[in-house]
C-alpha cells in the first residue's frame, strides 16, 4: 500500500464520517452475542460496543488499517473481547452460521466483489442472526445519481476503492435478506452526492 492509503487515508475518513456518529452509536447498540464487523478500518466502532456484544471479531484488508484498530481495542476496558484479522469480506474465515450479529458500517460501498460478501454474509450468520447495516448508497434521485455516476471515477480513486453508486439494498435482497427492516434517508450533514443512507437491521428470509 501507499503513503496516502496508510497513512493521509485512515484520520481522513474518521474526520470525514464524523456526522454520522450518533448513527453508528444507534446501529452497534443492537448489536448483541458473538459479533462480526465487516471492514474495521482503524476501528472507530469499538467503544461504541455495549456488554451485550459478548465477543467481537472484525476483519480487515489493509494492514495499516489494522495495526490501528488492534491499537484501538488494545486501549478499550476490555481488549479481549476483540478478535481481529486481515482478512476480506470476500472469503470470511469463519464457519458457517457461526454470529449471531453482522456489522456492515460503510463497507459495502468498497469491497471489491460485494456478490462474494454477501454470500459470506448469509453463510457465517445464524439462521435466527441479524444484519445491522449503515451504508452509503445510489441515490433514488435520477439528478443525483447522474452526478454520483459522473463523480464516481475520480471519487473511487481519492477514496481508495469507495464507490458512490452501490445498490446495497438490492444485493442484499437478491442474496436472501429481508431487507424490509431498512429505511433509506438523507443525512443533512453530508454531501449530497454521498449522503444518502441505508439503515437498519436485514435478517437471512
Amino acid at each position: 500500500m501507499g503513503w496516502y492509503e496508510d497513512k493521509l487515508f485512515p484520520p481522513l475518513l474518521d474526520w470525514a464520517t464524523r456526522p454520522l456518529n450518533r448513527d453508528r452509536d444507534a446501529l452497534l447498540a443492537g448489536a448483541r452475542g458473538r459479533v462480526l464487523e465487516l471492514g474495521v478500518g482503524t476501528g472507530a466502532n469499538f467503544g461504541r460496543y455495549t456488554p451485550a456484544a459478548t465477543e467481537i471479531h472484525g476483519i480487515e484488508p489493509g494492514g495499516a488499517m489494522l495495526a490501528k484498530a488492534r491499537a484501538a481495542a488494545e486501549a478499550l476496558p476490555q481488549p479481549e473481547r476483540f478478535h481481529l484479522v486481515e482478512a476480506g469480506a470476500e472469503a470470511l474465515p469463519y464457519p458457517d452460521h457461526h454470529f449471531d450479529t453482522v456489522i456492515a458500517c460503510l463497507v459495502f460501498c468498497t469491497i471489491p466483489d460485494r456478490e462474494a460478501a454477501a454470500r459470506e454474509v448469509a453463510r457465517v450468520l445464524r439462521p435466527d442472526g441479524q444484519l445491522l447495516v449503515l451504508e452509503h448508497v445510489q441515490s433514488e434521485r435520477p439528478l443525483t445519481r447522474r452526478v454520483q455516476h459522473g463523480l464516481n471515477p475520480l471519487w473511487r480513486h481519492l477514496a481508495c476503492g469507495c464507490q458512490l453508486t452501490r445498490d446495497t439494498g438490492t444485493l442484499l435482497a437478491d442474496h436472501g435478506f429481508d431487507i424490509s427492516g431498512l429505511r433509506r434517508w438523507r443525512h443533512p450533514k453530508l454531501p449530497g452526492f454521498a449522503g444518502e443512507l441505508l439503515q437498519g437491521v436485514a435478517v437471512i428470509q
